[in-house]
């Protein structure tokens, strides 16, 4: 188009030619060259039978002549285009950018200018147009020329919508999606009014791939959008969206989004995902195939300043994580406090296995105390990671984690290390005083992943601990529950003279079967029984308690093994325990988990008494 526009310059000669009576303020620059009638002729003819519209500009703005092919694409005549402002015809001053760079042009000052315009035709249509300005050569005149680019632009507009729409269901597809999203957390888009906040429901088919799987990806298909057609529905009857409805868009598979900008509250987002989760609960009929899904919804509401796209998605995928965790078919609600408990997991996650080697992992240890007598006979090693972001940290916030990542193999056997050369060394500084036993907790995965036979005698070799004074505890359903190597590993170290006691007694399997025929020495009662021992003001406690734990106790000593009571916390409670004949006590009666040098000044005494 640009040569086109150059090449123009010697029919606007011609044409000034033929009206120098009107424009002799305007005179032909002095080294244009000299043209014949004949070629003055030829080239007001070529500019008038042009295809491209084109007309020339004075200085001034105004229009000295103009082809029919413009006047056509105006809708008017030529001679009535001439002296009109050109910006006028082609809507230059709609834009500061645009009418500075058009002044600029017309003083000589810029030498292109090219531009987009919309305009009206007199009968009512609108067409697409690209408008070029340039100097004409020899002149001081400008040259316009507008091309009508609607079919290109119809073209595009077509190409755009198939590249952002998604072929199965005509739903905006991801990318759509994150340009609408990004446009409404842009600040210009908040500020000039509306509530200021954006919410969006994440949506996840419940069992999409048992249908594609079974019924096949056709029917699969028909199911996704029939399921578009429910949520666009419901976007319909609820949308508050200054756009008059909520963008509805399919993010892949069987996911699916609803964005509701300017949204009202929690409250709007809520009603929104209830509506949606009772539609695609309805059953669907397709084409004679009666089908019933579920869905789970994530939602996330807030305000639009600060937050990014990014931030926006993951609270919305976590908060989807979620309800498919908490049983699927419902929708829930992003909890900022749950989000940083997932957060801080993560954290430990991927800081677990070198906190190990960086020495940030400590032992505290709780005395197991003779209920007859009132001495200390061993003592629990309980393990806390001195972490440097969140603290002192108890084992409940992190050796789920350690179990799950296999990293529990290295820090159990860091555990085992510490808690044997610890009693060994009370043992050679207080001689007179009889040996406390020490007991440490091991994981499953521990005798799965690892030789933890090996482990226990290399370590009781290493610190010179007897056997008789470790005691290794597992919970009852892993005890329980053991088979083949584990409990070969178990009969093992009792041949070795290990204790080996069961865990939390009672709120597993409690298969009692089992007590006669595995290697273990010690039962542990779990805290729920012991806490029915406990007198409160005006209240008796529950006999039937007493009577399970006495029952409890009785079996054990007929099988040979010791009673340890745990979460022992009055007097009351520990003279009960006696009553039935417990063997032992562990809680805040006696002390909590104190490190090492508090309880050697326990080794000898009657803690609590």
């Amino acid at each position: 188009m640009s040569g086109t526009s150059e090449g123009t310059g010697s029919a606007a000669d011609s044409i000034r030619s033929a009206t120098t009576e009107r424009h002799q303020a305007v005179p032909v620059m002095p080294s244009a060259p000299t043209r014949t009638e004949s070629e003055l002729r030829d080239y007001r003819a070529a500019f008038n039978a042009a295809h491209l519209a084109m007309a020339v500009v004075d200085r001034s703005g105004h229009v000295v002549a103009a082809n029919a092919a413009l006047a056509g694409l105006l809708g008017t005549e030529p001679h009535a285009l001439v002296e009109q402002a050109a910006a006028d015809l082609v809507d230059l001053g709609a834009e500061a950018r645009t009418w500075q760079a058009y002044q600029e042009v017309l003083r000589g000052r810029q030498a292109r200018l090219r531009c987009t315009r919309r305009l009206k035709h007199p009968d009512g249509h609108s067409l697409w147009t690209e408008v070029t300005l340039g100097p004409v050569p020899g002149t001081r005149d400008v040259l316009l020329s507008v091309a009508d680019i609607s079919d290109r632009r119809d073209l595009q507009a077509r190409l755009r919508h198939l590249q952002m729409h998604d072929p199965v269901t005509r739903l905006p597809n991801r990318a759509l999606f994150f340009e609408r999203l990004s446009a409404a957390l842009e600040a210009s888009s908040y500020e000039q009014g509306g509530t200021g906040r954006i919410g969006l429901c994440y949506l996840d088919l419940d069992g999409f791939k048992a249908v594609n799987d079974t019924l096949g990806h056709r029917v699969g298909d028909r199911l996704l959008t029939a399921v578009a057609a429910r949520l666009t529905q419901c976007a319909d009857q609820s949308g508050y969206g200054r756009t008059g409805g909520h963008l509805v868009a399919r993010l892949g598979g069987d996911e699916f989004a609803l964005l509701v900008e300017d949204s009202t509250g929690t409250e709007q987002l809520a009603d929104l995902a209830q509506s949606v989760l009772a539609a695609v609960q309805e059953p669907f009929d397709l084409a004679g195939q009666r089908l019933s899904v579920s869905a789970s919804i994530g939602v996330v509401e807030r305000a639009a300043a600060g937050t990014s796209a990014t931030g926006l998605m993951q609270a919305a995928d976590t908060t989807l994580y979620w309800a498919k965790a908490d049983g699927k078919a419902r929708w829930t609600l992003f909890d900022p406090e749950r989000n940083a408990h997932r957060m801080t997991r993560q954290a430990l996650t991927s800081t677990l296995r070198p906190a190990v080697e960086r020495g940030e992992f400590e032992l505290e240890y709780q005395p197991l105390v003779d209920l007859e007598s009132g001495a200390v006979r061993g003592v629990e090693a309980l393990v806390r990671w001195n972490h440097p972001q969140f603290g002192m940290l108890t084992p409940n916030r992190f050796i789920g984690i350690a179990e799950e990542d296999g990293s529990i193999v290295q820090l159990g056997r860091w555990v085992l290390r510490t808690a044997c050369r610890q009693a060994r060394r009370w043992q050679i500084e207080q001689p007179s005083d009889s040996p406390v036993f020490v007991s440490v907790n091991v994981a499953v995965r521990q005798v799965w992943d690892s030789d933890l036979v090996g482990d226990v005698a290399e370590i009781l070799a290493e610190t010179g601990l007897a056997p008789q004074l470790l005691q290794l505890e597992l919970t009852e359903s892993a005890v329980m529950g053991s088979a083949g190597r584990p409990l070969q590993a178990l009969q093992a170290l009792s041949d070795m003279g290990v204790r080996i006691a069961i865990d939390d007694f009672g709120t597993g399997y409690s298969n009692l079967a089992y007590l006669s025929r595995l290697p273990v020495s010690v039962l542990k009662l779990d805290g729920s029984f012991v806490r029915g021992f406990r007198y409160e003001e005006g209240t008796h406690p529950n006999p039937a308690d007493e009577t399970i734990v006495e029952a409890l106790v009785q079996l054990a000593h007929r099988l040979g093994l010791t009673v340890t009571a745990e979460c022992v916390e009055t007097a009351g409670q520990a003279a009960r325990l006696r009553r039935v004949g417990c063997d032992t006590g562990q809680g805040w009666l006696y002390s909590r988990a104190v490190a090492p040098e508090l309880i050697a000044e326990m080794i000898g005494t009657r803690p609590g008494a």
